[in-house]
């Protein structure tokens, strides 16, 4: 019995630190130490909405999801296909998100204001042409707008969906409150901070998006080629299964995304949720065992 608690324990120390190697990096674990270790002020009390939105693991799905909504928006998915290194870099560029959000979630208020500094100065010097031929600029207060909403709405809901405490209806509000103080000192003019204002935004949005050929290319590379071995193609391929699953059925023609509304309630929902355990489980540190004599 002992050796197996001792294999047990070893086997989620391994799954552990190659799930977070490969969110967070090469060296994810000198930032986490940072972020969570150093002495100071934080934007946000320990188990407020947002610390239990963002430190679950069903954020692995709302990530996934989240990428996908975003791509609808024509000038925001342009930016994203001309300045983004989704191709050759995506796991770069997802600890790069992952570390953000957790300094600004978890950080002191120092170390958050610096990383909203960096983001700001990145998308200063973020420019192109849209599809349609005008200008843009990765610092405009709409399309930070629309990257913002996409998102929390995406963690929001596989948070409720997959999440080990799902927020009442208080706590909803709150986390949509609590990130839009981030989203203001990123740029967002007049960021929602209700549910309700949340899902208003996000139908103001409607008639602006639609699927694009860059569209259509991100989402076949983010499900189809995405840069892992072959053991892991499976686990991913759940987790891809359930984000497709909590997208808008409007969504699915313009991303050529499949539809299939019992197995999504049934069988792709069940494994989401084995999946999500599963990750949880193994990035949750063990308890200390009892010593025993017997």
């Amino acid at each position: 019995m002992a050796a197996t608690l001792i294999d047990l324990g070893a086997l989620r120390g391994r799954l552990g630190e190659a799930l977070f190697h490969r969110v967070a990096g090469p060296d994810g674990a000198q930032h986490r130490d940072r972020i969570h270790d150093t002495p100071g002020p934080r934007w946000f009390e320990p188990d407020s909405a947002i610390t239990r939105v963002h430190g679950d693991a069903s954020m692995f799905v709302g990530g996934i999801r989240a990428l996908l909504l975003q791509t609808l928006h024509p000038v925001a998915m342009r930016a994203v296909s001309e300045h983004s290194g989704f191709r050759g870099d995506m796991w770069g560029r997802l600890a790069r998100t992952s570390r953000f959000l957790a300094v600004t979630t978890f950080g002191t208020a120092d170390d958050a204001q610096q990383a909203v500094d960096i983001v700001r100065s990145i998308h200063d010097r973020i420019t192109g042409t849209g599809p349609d031929g005008a200008p843009y600029v990765a610092s405009d207060p709409h399309l930070l707008l629309w990257v913002h909403v996409a998102e929390i709405d995406s963690f929001l809901l596989a948070h409720q969906t997959y999440g080990d405490r799902p927020l009442d209806e208080a706590g909803c509000d709150e986390y949509v409150a609590q990130t839009a103080e981030i989203a203001r000192r990123l740029g967002v003019l007049d960021p929602p901070t209700t549910y309700a204002e949340l899902r208003a935004v996000l139908a103001d949005f409607r008639p602006e998006l639609r699927g694009s050929d860059d569209a259509r290319e991100a989402v076949r590379y983010l499900l189809l080629k995405p840069p892992l071995p072959l053991a892991a193609r499976a686990p991913y391929g759940v987790l891809v299964a359930a984000a497709v699953a909590l997208m808008p059925v409007w969504t699915r023609r313009h991303l050529r995304l499949p539809w299939l509304p019992v197995a999504e309630r049934t069988v792709v929902r069940g494994m989401g949720r084995v999946a999500v355990g599963a990750i949880r489980w193994a990035m949750t540190p063990p308890a200390p065992a009892s010593v025993s004599q017997s």
